[in-house]
């Protein structure tokens, strides 16, 4: 096929004109999608929105147990009674799991401290994810996969993180 075949043959319309109304007349070059797709501020305000998403979703975890710690850590003390993990261990990580998640929860809602919060945070999910498969529940860890993907994905696009504490303290530290 010769260079002037090649040029005829995109220059002409694609669909039959009946089927697509003013768009008959467009050649392939005029249909192109648009040159930026992703703004940075829509990327911003999109990361920002999960960001505080998931600090809700963490903070009320948190917070539904702070009150009742002392119920919560008996309770899970007896779930892994049948495990290898010693129970003053179990007591111990039970007492510690409700504040933690109540304070990444609320720094997520803040975006302060980011990126130490989401890796501390992907950590107690990985602490959580051990625990519930060494219970044998597998419906649960699955959920919490989605958890430390979602985790991750705010990791891996913190460079976005625009709408936060952190960006707040960063330019006004800029400004000095």
């Amino acid at each position: 096929m010769g260079k002037n075949e090649t040029a005829a043959r995109v220059s002409r319309p694609i669909f039959p004109p009946e089927r697509l109304g003013y768009m008959s007349a467009l050649t392939m070059e005029q249909r192109v999608m648009p040159k930026q797709c992703l703004r940075d501020r829509d990327l911003a305000m999109a990361h920002g929105f999960a960001r505080v998403g998931l600090g809700i979703n963490i903070a009320t975890h948190g917070l539904t147990r702070l009150g009742e710690i002392p119920a919560f850590a008996s309770e899970t003390v007896k779930m892994f009674a049948h495990t290898f993990l010693p129970s003053q261990a179990v007591l111990a990580t039970s007492y510690f799991i409700p504040p933690a998640e109540f304070i990444l929860g609320i720094l997520l809602i803040a975006g302060l401290f980011l990126r130490p919060v989401l890796i501390v945070g992907l950590l107690l999910m990985f602490q959580l994810m051990f625990g519930m498969t060494l219970l044998q529940q597998w419906s649960i860890s699955g959920l919490q996969l989605f958890y430390v993907a979602f985790y991750a994905i705010l990791l891996a696009t913190s460079g976005w993180d625009y709408y936060s504490m952190d960006s707040w303290l960063q330019a006004i530290k800029e400004k000095q």
